[in-house]
């Protein structure tokens, strides 16, 4: 077990930002990167959270317990969803890194967990949010073979992913919108850009004159999003008076780069759409859609040192329960 001093017990229920009625909300993918954030903002604010993840973490905190599940696996996935009894599902489990894990482990993962997971919720006839990635335009791992076909790029933009990551948050969102159709409940699908924490934050480029082709900036433009904005998603979405299912970017309101976001996008592509009206830093990814129906701006921008904003106080430490 962790030592005592490393466990989370939290103090009084914050009040929600976004006014929800979940009283319960299970979460897959609990103790990772983003899961971990959105168990601490849930439960922080009230919230019974479950975390589902393939092993339980040795620390513990107020208002939330955790159950060992592998979500490839459909019964015991199914089970624990049907004796849980949830108000809400949030889907953050996956392989996110297509790079460093063979191409068929990332797809059947990501696509079987998906399926189990949302189709178990669809049956109990529960809410879900679950998370999709910029990924599935095909941009983040295609190198300069890719081009955008309109800037900034919203929600409607086609979907053409050639890598296995993509491919299978494509294919989960088309499970989404079967199992939205099949069990007559809410599905939101949130696309993060490039997830920042704030112990990972990339470095800016020091010199104006870098090289804006680099692999590290060419798959997203420089977009990006601070995990305490996802977070903040999660929990607008499940406060959304909403039917069917609908898709959101999460994506801070600049590139992290510094530089023009055309300029940007004309170097690593060779030229720019016909329909572009980026202004200056503008982000590659619109996120008008997020603000308009779910009422979510981004609060956190590079480089940012952990102050409160936006109601948000989480510190910037993370969760200490892990």
């Amino acid at each position: 077990m962790a030592d005592e001093s490393s466990f989370s017990t939290s103090t009084a229920d914050l009040e929600p930002e976004f006014d929800h009625d979940v009283d319960t909300a299970l979460v897959t993918g609990a103790t990772g990167d983003v899961g971990s954030w959105v168990v601490d903002r849930l439960a922080d604010r009230g919230t019974h959270v479950v975390g589902i993840d393939r092993e339980q973490p040795e620390g513990v905190r107020a208002n939330a317990d955790f159950r060992a599940v592998d979500l490839t696996e459909q019964a015991p996935t199914w089970e624990t969803i049907c004796e849980v009894e949830p108000d809400a599902v949030v889907h953050l489990a996956a392989i996110s890194d297509p790079l460093d894990n063979p191409a068929t482990r990332v797809f059947e993962n990501n696509v079987t967990s998906t399926y189990n997971v949302l189709q178990a919720a669809g049956r109990e006839g529960v809410d879900v949010v679950w998370s999709s990635s910029q990924a599935t335009y095909g941009a983040l791992f295609a190198g300069r073979g890719w081009r955008p076909d309109a800037l900034p790029i919203d929600e409607t933009h086609e979907q053409r992913p050639a890598d296995s990551y993509g491919l299978s948050k494509r294919c989960g969102e088309e499970i989404a919108r079967a199992t939205a159709r099949g069990y007559d409940i809410s599905v939101t699908t949130i696309r993060p850009a490039t997830i920042f924490t704030p112990e990972k934050v990339r470095a800016r480029p020091a010199e104006d004159d870098s090289d804006l082709t680099t692999a590290e900036s060419s798959g997203d433009f420089g977009s990006y999003v601070d995990v305490r904005d996802v977070a903040r998603m999660v929990e607008a979405a499940l406060a959304a008076d909403s039917d069917g299912h609908e898709a959101f970017h999460c994506v801070a309101d600049e590139n992290y780069l510094g530089r023009p976001t055309a300029e940007l996008v004309e170097a690593i592509c060779g030229d720019l759409p016909a329909d572009c009206t980026l202004e200056g830093k503008e982000a590659a990814l619109s996120n008008a859609k997020a603000a308009a129906m779910l009422g979510w701006e981004p609060t956190h921008s590079w480089p940012d040192s952990g102050a409160d904003a936006g109601g948000d106080s989480s510190g910037t430490d993370g969760p200490t329960w892990r």
